[in-house]
């Protein structure tokens, strides 16, 4: 056991006969006197979808579940370190958290692919939370076992939606975009470019920009979030259901921080991970028809892919894209099994 200084005050209260061991079980089950402060600084600021819409509900709840004995201090990306520098300045311990997409903007964590969500895999929060923490799946463990030797504690998880195509262009079937330039990062990067399309790595305040100037012709983003990034503004097309109907962001503690905190902390925090997924999923799901809306108040258009597309999206991910995300690592590769699993008793592979 762990010796804190309130372990010490409560064993010597008992050896000085001033509390009963019932009472100090029921104080050491219950919040501790001293406050715990995190630093977390995500991979974006204020104007992304995920914040007020995924990590603050998840604060407020952590806050709210530890009476307050967990404070969070929520820094926008740039203010202590760069947005592609966050998740390692949590893994070393320079801050106390992150939240974004861990192997899309920065770091070193593979499995991030598996909760990030399988192109064309999971295809609501219902089927996500099933194949990554369901009894007969679990391949959340995968991920949290990654983590902790990564020094990162997965703490918190949010469907986004529909992470789709915003394009310049008319995209109707696959073959559409080969040859263009979109800006996408990892598994977005492993799909667009096994149609043969070009990739652009690109922060995420450069991309309105890229467009606008024709630098590149579209951007993968999920679609919830296209308004408050102002893209309704400088493409033509939304493209749904987009090659990731399910995309999620994770939030991570440093492990450190984490194993310092009481074992109730813990409980309380690990007991309002499932609680925020459905509450933050359901505000990124109501945020869909309002940013799509947007896009066709400025003129444009919304292509919806036919069911034979769809499969074909299908097919072409689990062949061409999910063999590259295996090869990843030993845990990725089990990891996909998985779904391939989860797929076929859904009926879908």
């Amino acid at each position: 056991m762990t010796m804190t200084k309130r372990t010490i005050f409560t064993m010597t209260m008992i050896s000085a006969g001033i509390m009963t061991a019932n009472q100090a079980l029921a104080q050491s089950d219950g919040p501790p006197d001293e406050v715990t402060t995190w630093v977390l600084q995500p991979a974006f600021d204020s104007s992304d979808a995920g914040w007020d819409n995924g990590l603050v509900p998840w604060i407020d709840a952590v806050e709210e579940a530890t009476e307050g004995t967990v404070k969070i201090e929520l820094r926008p990306a740039g203010s202590l370190t760069s947005g592609d520098e966050a998740f390692m300045a949590a893994a070393s311990g320079m801050t106390d958290g992150y939240a974004g997409w861990a192997t899309v903007y920065g770091g070193d964590l593979p499995e991030g692919m598996l909760a990030f969500g399988l192109p064309m895999g999971a295809e609501s929060p219902e089927e996500a939370w099933e194949v990554m923490w369901g009894e007969d799946y679990r391949v959340g463990e995968l991920v949290q076992e990654a983590a902790h030797e990564r020094g990162l504690h997965w703490v918190g998880w949010t469907d986004q939606g529909t992470n789709a195509m915003f394009t310049n262009f008319r995209v109707e079937k696959l073959e559409d975009l080969e040859g263009k330039k979109m800006r996408a990062g990892g598994p977005q990067a492993l799909f667009h470019e096994a149609l043969g399309g070009t990739a652009v790595s690109m922060g995420a305040g450069d991309i309105y920009t890229a467009i606008r100037l024709g630098t590149i012709d579209g951007t993968y983003w999920d679609t919830g979030g296209i308004d408050d990034m102002s893209f309704n503004e400088v493409v033509d097309y939304a493209i749904q259901p987009g090659w990731n109907p399910a995309q999620h962001q994770e939030t991570f503690v440093n492990l450190e921080a984490w194993n310092a905190l009481t074992d109730w902390q813990r409980e309380q925090i690990e007991d309002v991970f499932k609680e925020t997924y459905f509450e933050t999923s359901k505000m990124h799901a109501d945020q869909v028809d309002i940013a799509l809306q947007s896009l066709q108040d400025e003129g444009g258009e919304v292509i919806n892919f036919s069911d034979e597309e769809i499969d074909r999206m299908r097919e072409f991910s689990i062949e061409e894209v999910w063999p590259e995300i295996a090869d990843m690592s030993e845990r990725n590769a089990e990891g996909v099994e998985i779904f391939k699993r989860f797929m076929k008793d859904k009926g879908k592979l």
